[in-house]
């Protein structure tokens, strides 16, 4: 949806109480107006879509086991934690940022662990390439170029999520299934690998049948 400038004359004690609202609801003066017109016109913005959307994630995470939502620090982000069954439980913390413009990328995740641990280090290295690699393989031809857009770095796992396919999944209720199905899936596939049952080799040959029948069932984001 695009923005243009404008100049509007109100009166000061509006612009108090729309302030104050703003201040209330940690967003600009400008996105207040924006959404206070918006409801009365009902039009919907990119703020009350990306605000249905954690809405609809915060819910379902409260009631999930071993995690933990952060209140949102902007309109556009939201960040969960979730502890690795490790030693001394390290965090693991999946930042979401989505964005205002409607293009088919609709956000970012990063996933992020610090640890001093070289020995974690180089295994969180290890899990990654591989659930890149794993996504590549059976997700590429869903993605723009037959490519699936992540990136890795120490202790870090980046991923640009695209709109799904069928626009009747473009909700914010089924986006944000979607999410938090991805968010879930991810988080366990994680622990599993880190746990160090097997060996890395049998526990890759698992979690990729696993992920297979995972991706059959769920909506591609």
């Amino acid at each position: 949806m695009d923005r243009n400038v404008y100049s509007i004359v109100l009166l000061e004690k509006l612009v108090d109480a729309v302030d104050r609202l703003a201040c209330e609801q940690g967003i600009s003066r400008s996105g207040m107006i924006n959404r206070i017109l918006a409801d009365y016109l009902s039009c919907a913005t990119p703020e009350e879509r990306i605000g249905n959307i954690f809405s609809c994630m915060e819910q379902y995470f409260s009631a999930a086991d071993n995690f933990q939502v952060r209140s949102r620090q902007s309109e556009t982000m939201l960040t969960i934690r979730s502890s690795l069954k490790y030693r001394y439980h390290p965090t693991v913390r999946y930042a979401l940022e989505l964005f205002r413009e409607n293009s088919k990328a609709i956000g970012e995740l990063r996933v992020t662990l610090r640890t001093k641990s070289p020995v974690l280090e180089e295994l969180l290295t290890e899990f990654f390439t591989f659930r890149g690699k794993m996504e590549q393989r059976w997700l590429g031809a869903h993605f723009p170029g037959d490519h699936v857009p992540y990136e890795i770095g120490p202790g870090r796992f980046t991923r640009t999520l695209v709109a799904p396919a069928s626009e009747q999944d473009r909700t914010a209720e089924k986006t944000s299934e979607a999410i938090c199905d991805y968010i879930l899936e991810f988080d366990r596939e994680l622990k599993h690998y880190c746990a160090g049952s097997d060996s890395p080799i049998k526990t890759q040959v698992k979690l990729e049948w696993e992920y297979q029948n995972h991706i059959k069932k769920n909506i591609i984001i």
